[in-house]
């Protein structure tokens, strides 16, 4: 269910880069953009005119979602929401919500880029050639970076310093009580800035602080800037591996110091372990018996001044089941819900006074039943091109063991390269 490939050349990360940020500007293009040297690195995909889309409701079916997927060709780009994982969990909100609990796109043109080489799909001819020949004339293009715009108004919060701290000890009852053994907690940070230009902010983003899942999507009003690290689900040829990320250290200056310190620490090696259980259970009931594992188990990577333990989980999809069904049963990520799940999303639905919206859902490329990528929807802001408002969000996870002070430190920690956008 390919589309027909009709053109390919050899460039660099940086060009390809360059082309996608111009692909943007010029045809309100949507990406999924990757970088080298981490774990979850994966295939760049630009979609570029849709000529079909669904809009995810409370009464979307996954038979729907499928049906939008599979039954015609060529890949699927979009989002699905947290919230809408709520609704597959069976969790009310009252809490506003202006985004779609999903949006999907299929494409006239699809151009992505692997180990070096560009590849343009598409059963238009002459938007091929449009394609080739703005490649050939990127050079003519100016290489100046475009301003985003200025420093942002003063920032507020969800929920603040007290807030957040007071929303930790709240867990803290709960994980003693039984309710939850390890919860994400989040707040909302959010900036008024009608000067703002999102795509440059994205660009700008993208160029200085470099993540295996970086997304650029076009809801309605709502420009979504995703700048994730995180592997959600993969699927290629039915193999299917998860990478979730738990524990976290920041640091200045990175010393071999620090991976002993992250993966010495009883505490961080808790909340990996926890969900990397939660994780494995899962995938199972979609995987063939037996085949689900774990490699690599309290790996580390550095990203944004952050170094990030994780693991790898792997498992081979049942041939009676599809990519679909896999991600729809383990939806919404562990890593970003806690532990037993649905208890953890209601006690989260309590203690959080935002609405998640895309946060914590997914960012999907769908190419057929058994292949598929995805990301969680962490280090993602939207952008309201009516009322101009940027929201970032970000959240740690919740132990018995956990430190309101420091908790709130290691949120504020994820949420660095925002707040360096404005006044706090």
């Amino acid at each position: 269910m390919h589309l027909p490939c009709t053109f390919s050349a050899s460039i660099n990360q940086a060009q390809f880069d360059r082309f996608a940020g111009l692909l943007a500007r010029d045809f309100d293009a949507e990406m999924i953009l990757s970088a080298d040297g981490y774990p979850a690195q994966t295939r760049s995909v630009v979609g570029v005119y849709p000529i079909t889309e669904l809009i995810i409701t409370e009464t979307t079916t996954p038979e729907q979602l499928k049906g939008f997927c599979f039954d015609s060709p060529g890949p699927t780009l979009g989002f699905i929401s947290y919230t809408y994982g709520m609704k597959l969990r069976g969790i009310a909100s009252s809490k506003p919500y202006d985004f779609p609990l999903g949006h999907l796109k299929k494409y006239k043109a699809i151009v992505s880029f692997e180990n070096e080489k560009l590849t343009f799909s598409s059963s238009h001819q002459t938007l091929i050639d449009t394609l080739s020949e703005m490649l050939g004339n990127m050079s003519a293009h100016s290489d100046t970076q475009i301003d985003y715009g200025p420093t942002l108004s003063r920032m507020k919060k969800s929920l603040d310093k007290n807030g957040y701290e007071d929303g930790v000890r709240r867990t803290l009852e709960y994980i003693r009580s039984g309710h939850t053994y390890q919860l994400n907690l989040s707040t909302r940070l959010s900036w008024h800035c009608p000067e703002l230009n999102p795509l440059a902010l994205f660009t700008t983003l993208c160029r200085e602080h470099p993540a295996p899942f970086y997304a650029w999507l076009i809801s309605g009003q709502k420009r979504i800037l995703s700048t994730s690290p995180e592997r959600f689900l993969a699927v290629r040829d039915g193999h299917v591996l998860s990478q979730p990320i738990k524990g976290t250290l920041r640091f200045d200056v990175l010393t071999p110091d620090a991976h002993r310190q992250l993966t010495d620490s009883p505490k961080e090696s808790a909340e990996l372990s926890m969900i990397v259980d939660l994780v494995r259970n899962d995938i199972s009931a979609n995987c063939d018996y037996g085949s689900v594992h774990v490699k690599n188990h309290k790996s580390v990577f550095a990203v944004d001044n952050l170094l990030q333990m994780y693991a790898d989980v792997h498992g081979t999809l049942r041939t009676d089941k599809d990519c679909l069904d896999l991600f729809l049963d383990a939806f919404p990520g562990g890593s970003i819900t806690g532990c037993p799940k649905k208890s953890s999303m209601e006690i989260i639905e309590r203690l959080e006074p935002h609405s998640r919206g895309i946060y914590c859902g997914s960012i999907v490329i769908i190419e057929d039943e058994r292949n598929m990528d995805s990301s969680i929807a962490i280090r993602t802001a939207t952008f309201d091109m009516k009322t101009h408002v940027l929201d970032s969000y970000a959240g740690s996870g919740i132990v018995v063991d956990s430190d309101p002070v420091r908790e709130y430190q290691e949120t504020m920690a994820k949420a660095e390269k925002f707040l360096a956008l404005g006044e706090s």
